[in-house]
Order: structure tokens, then sequence, then C-alpha cells
């Protein structure tokens, strides 16, 4: 399991993943589920993956090797454009069901994959996307600012309540981290440590890009800070008034 969220606001995009990927509670490793491919005053685009790891790292390579795409051999480094990198991430995905689809279907295997795709090209503005497992694609829009894979029904409810489009970048790192956060605490399958990057619209290079681990102040920091800040509201709530 996994859990990567994905913010898309006025200011740029936010995102954040963990590395715990596991097949069996005896067989627990530690892999990064954010891919950055960055050129700086050219491109920065990211994605963050969840599902079988094998299908996965199949699609990385294969947007950086070359898919054909409108009849040309396109790259993660050669597309003109965040559609365009959308598209190729769904000819890749296609590309895998096409190879190995029918053998996980003999093992009794589920193609099992999602993307989330992020970033901006020179040219083009700031995009968001969520790539499926049959290769189609939806887009953020400034209604539905954010996308989460994977073990996302923890982290959620902050979300809903605290984000909109216009929220400032360095309040959407901190939103994402207590969004991460509730998720940790409530599902061992998703584990620290974890990879951030924030980037800013027209930067055209990452403004942050952190790893978290268990000793990172500004993480223990949020955590802590947002435990207390919710046992503080729950205690200043008036009990219902049937209660008595």
């Amino acid at each position: 399991m996994t859990y990567c969220v994905a913010l898309y606001l006025k200011d740029g995009l936010v995102m954040l993943s963990d590395t715990r990927t596991n097949a069996g509670v005896d067989h627990i490793s530690i892999f990064s589920k954010m891919h950055v491919f960055e050129e700086p005053g050219d491109r920065m685009i990211a994605l963050m993956t969840a599902g079988n790891l094998s299908l996965t790292q199949s699609v990385i390579a294969l947007i950086q090797e070359g898919v054909e795409l409108d009849g040309e051999i396109r790259t993660i480094s050669s597309v003109n454009g965040m559609f365009q990198a959308a598209q190729l991430v769904g000819a890749a995905v296609r590309q895998v069901w096409k190879r190995d689809g029918h053998a996980l279907k003999e093992q009794r295997v589920d193609f099992d994959l999602s993307i989330i795709l992020g970033g901006q090209i020179r040219g083009d503005r700031v995009r968001l996307f969520h790539v499926y497992a049959a290769g189609n694609f939806i887009e953020a829009t400034a209604d539905n600012a954010f996308f989460q894979i994977g073990e996302h029904k923890y982290g959620k409810p902050i979300l809903d309540r605290a984000l909109t489009h216009n929220t400032p970048l360095e309040e959407g790192m901190k939103l994402v981290l207590i969004s991460m956060d509730s998720t940790l605490r409530s599902n061992l399958t998703v584990g620290l440590p974890l990879d951030l990057i924030a980037y800013r619209r027209d930067a055209l290079k990452l403004e942050t890009r952190r790893r978290i681990g268990e000793d990172d102040p500004c993480f223990k920091e949020i955590s802590d800070g947002w435990s207390q800040a919710l046992r503080e509201a729950f205690r200043s709530l008036p009990p219902p008034k049937w209660a008595d």
C-alpha cells in the first residue's frame, strides 16, 4: 500500500509520497514513489506512483526510453506540453498492459497501478493529472484542487475542510504533511521516509525537494502540534445537549 497526495494551487504544485512497499508483514521495503524530471529553465515534471511496483517501474522506464505517440517516439524530456506528457504516460501504461496484462491475469494478479503527474513545460501552464490503469486520465481544476492515490481515506478530511485552490504554497506543504501524518497513524502499510516537493508557477525548477525521515524536526513539530490542536479542539466543544 502507499499514500501519495498532490495539490493544484494558484501558486503552483505540492506533492508528497511515502516510500513503503510490502509483500506481506515480513517483507517490507523502501522504494521512492516520487520521480522528478527536471531541466531548469525548460521543464519540471514529477510523477508519483501507486500499485504494483514492477508495473510502475516499467512505466517510468518507458517514458524515459521512448513511447510511440501520434506516430513519433516521444520521451518525458521531449514532449511539448503537459497534456502530451499525460498522453505519453497513458500510452506507456497501455504498452505495459499489452506486454504483461495477459500473463498477470493467468496468475490472478490484478493490473493495479495509478499515477499522479504534475508540472510545467516552458510555454505551457502548470497542470496536474491523475492517470488510471487503463491509460486514461483526468485533470485537476480550481474546483477539484487535489488528487490522492493509494490509502487516501485517512488523509482526505483535512484537505476537504481546509484546502482551496488559493491556498498559499507554504500552507499547502503544511496541509499535505498533516494529511500524511493522519495516514501514518492509522495505517501501518504507509511509512516513512517521505518525499516532498513544492513547485512555484513559472519557475521551471523546483523550489523545495526534501526527504523526510523519522528524525525530521519540522515534520515532528507539525505532527505533535496537530495532535495537540485536535485534543484542545475536542476538549473545547460542549457536550451534546441531549447527553444529560
